[in-house]
Parts: structure tokens; C-alpha cells; sequence
């Protein structure tokens, strides 16, 4: 247990306030709570505080944008973030403002006196960030506020700053090139190009070609040199989808880059130097492949630095009503796009959330056997 030190708390609920101040008063710590902002900030300007708890809505002030003015002021000063806008933007935001913690809300208890734990006693060296992405809420390529999706939203907050190779492991149809245009989009490569290719989609005497490039006459067809995709990724994100097909030969190839951060054209003598961020992702169990000799082991760790499983739909059930809204939203933005007209016999507000509801309840009632895809 971690000394007693002193915690600030500022959110518009009251309850909130209650139970944090009473739950870490427990174990010893000096606890002071607030509604809005203002104050808040005036304590941290007093020099007061170890660690800070902030709601992001509050009554004067938005608590994400406190978080880099408490970083300016005192940099030490550690600040967990909790709020009810459970999305991956406002994750990746705390992220990238300095906040020690994300946690969504409704959040659990022990997870949050855990966060202040470790808050008080780890020392964690936390990237630079960068320039913020674009942040309107249509842009954000992952949709869910369920436990499930709140997890993947704080692992990838915590990724978005770096260069760690990612595995997505999950279901045909789960999203995982959603995520990896999220990690990319978000992360610190976005100038960079997003190319993605999918190993089971091309030939196998073709997938190093595609992969690395070829020099002019390095073999049958090849009048002239050929761009790979590592050369086209330069400075930016390659995205292996389907990692499992893979021939083993470009498994071997693969591996090289990883280790050694360079590769050579097919044909080609020269080294290159490899400066790319690799995500790789797979519907298949790898573990199995490697135990039947068709998925080397070395490079399954290169490549697994990060797992992160997508959970289908069926598991995450109470995302459905928000997916279906998404998607009648979006046919009905096609719709006025193209100038048609569709009429139903609800109007309004109600023009998207009628059938939406309706739509939702059938499939939360009807099960959902496997993907997003199938919708």
C-alpha cells in the first residue's frame, strides 16, 4: 500500500465525489473533492495535490483540456481521467494530453484504486505526443461502449505513441483493419501511408515481390523494377493481413526485417533500410500453425509484441443498438448524397431511431452467430 498522500477529485456528481472520497479516505489518503474546474485548478496552482481525478464534462470547463495546462504547470503531477463519453477518441485524447489513467464510466472500484496505486508509486516514462488527428465523432472508425471495447479503446490509446508491432487476433468480420487504421490514423505515423495486404489474396510465388519488389529481368515477366509494399509504406504503417497464409519462405524474409531492420528487392543486392510500423493480423490460430510446422515460432513473438483480440459481436451484444444507428445513419447519408428520398412512416427525429430500435431488437433477440460484417 502506498503512503498517505493527498488526491484531488473534481466531478459534477455528487455520488461520484462520495463514493471516491470514502472508498480511497479508507485506505489513508487525504481526499478533496469539487464540481467544477475552476477549482480545481486553483489547487494545482496552489501547489496542492499528488495525484489529480478529474471528470472530462464538467460545468466551466472541458477536463481533457485541464489535463496539458496541469502537465505545463507541474509535470510531475499525475492525472487520471474518468468520463462517460466512452469512445476511442476520448481515450486516445487523455492519452495524448498526459493523463496518467483512463478509465470509462460507469468504471469499477477496484479498478480505479488500483489506477491511484500505481499512480502514486510506478515511475513511467511517457512519450511526446504529437500534433492531435482530426476529432469529430463521425470520423472514429470503431464503434461500441461495452466492456469488451473499452479495454481495446485503452490499450490502443496507449499504443497511439508508439512503434510497437502489433497482432490482432479475431473472428473473420471482427474489425481488425479498422483497428489497425486506428492505431495508424491516430498514432505517430499518420503523415505516413497506410498499406495493408492481404497474404491470402495473392499468389504465393508473388507474395515476396509484392512484398519487397523485384529489379528489372529477377525473374519471368519482370520488364521493370516493381515497388514492394515496404517501399510504399515508408515512414508509415504496413498492415499484414491474414499473416496465417503466409508461405513459409517470406516468413523467412519477414523475419530478417524484423530482426535486422532492412531487406533487398527480389533480385536485388542492395539492402534497404526498413522504417515502418508493422501490424499484422489473423483470423487463424497461430500457436496451432506453429505446432503443425506452418507458421515459424521465432517470428510469431516478433510479431506479437502487442496481441490484441477482437471479441465478435455475439459477445459484446449490448453494441448493437449503437451499430445499427451507425449504419442506418450512414445509408441515410448515401441516400441524401445521391438525392433519393426514402419514405417511411416515421418522420422527424425519429427518422433514423425508429427503425433502428426495431432493428436492434430483433438481432439482440434473434443472436448474432459471428461479425460486424454480417450485418
Amino acid at each position: 500500500m502506498t503512503s498517505a498522500s493527498t488526491i484531488l477529485i473534481a466531478d459534477d456528481d455528487r455520488a461520484i465525489r462520495t463514493v471516491l472520497s470514502q472508498a480511497l479516505g479508507r485506505l489513508g489518503h487525504e481526499v478533496r473533492t469539487t464540481g467544477n474546474a475552476a477549482t480545481l485548478w486553483r489547487w494545482v496552482s496552489d501547489g496542492e495535490g499528488d495525484l489529480v481525478i478529474t471528470d472530462v464534462i464538467m460545468p466551466d470547463e472541458n477536463g481533457l483540456d485541464l489535463v496539458p495546462r496541469i502537465k505545463k504547470l507541474r509535470p510531475e503531477l499525475r492525472v487520471i481521467v474518468m468520463s462517460a463519453q466512452n469512445t476511442l477518441l476520448t481515450a486516445v485524447k487523455a492519452n495524448e494530453r498526459g493523463a496518467f489513467e483512463y478509465l470509462p464510466k460507469p468504471f469499477d472500484l477496484r479498478e480505479l484504486v488500483s489506477a491511484v496505486e500505481r499512480a502514486l508509486t510506478v515511475s513511467v516514462a511517457r512519450p511526446a505526443s504529437s500534433n492531435e488527428p482530426a476529432e469529430t465523432e463521425e470520423q472514429l472508425p470503431l464503434i461500441g461502449r461495452s466492456p469488451a471495447m473499452q479495454e481495446i479503446y485503452r490499450v490502443l490509446a496507449r499504443l497511439m505513441g508508439t512503434d510497437l508491432t502489433v497482432m490482432i487476433s479475431g473472428e473473420s468480420g471482427t474489425g481488425k483493419e479498422l483497428v489497425a487504421r486506428a492505431l495508424h490514423d491516430y498514432g505517430k505515423r499518420r503523415a505516413g501511408g497506410f498499406v495493408a495486404i492481404n497474404m491470402a489474396a495473392i499468389p504465393r510465388e508473388l507474395i515476396e515481390s509484392e512484398l519487397f519488389g523485384h529489379e528489372k529481368g529477377s525473374f519471368t515477366g519482370a520488364t521493370s523494377r516493381g515497388v514492394g509494399r515496404f517501399e510504399q509504406a515508408q515512414g508509415g504503417t504496413l498492415f499484414l493481413d491474414e499473416i496465417g497464409d503466409m508461405p513459409l519462405e517470406a516468413q523467412t524474409r519477414l523475419l530478417r526485417v524484423l530482426q535486422q531492420g532492412e531487406y533487398t528487392t527480389v533480385g536485388g543486392r542492395q539492402p534497404i533500410r526498413a522504417d515502418v510500423r508493422i501490424i499484422a493480423a489473423t483470423h487463424r490460430d497461430l500457436r496451432q500453425l506453429i505446432r503443425q510446422g506452418l507458421f515459424r515460432e521465432d517470428l510469431f513473438y516478433r510479431l506479437n509484441v502487442v496481441p490484441i483480440r477482437l471479441p465478435p459481436l455475439r459477445e459484446r451484444t449490448e453494441d448493437i443498438p449503437a451499430l445499427v444507428r451507425h449504419f442506418f445513419a450512414r445509408r441515410m447519408a448515401r441516400a441524401c448524397r445521391s438525392r433519393r428520398s426514402i419514405r417511411a412512416p416515421w418522420s422527424g427525429s425519429n427518422r433514423i431511431a425508429g427503425p433502428a430500435m426495431c432493428a436492434s431488437s430483433r438481432i439482440s433477440c434473434g443472436g448474432w452467430p459471428r461479425s460486424i460484417r454480417k450485418r
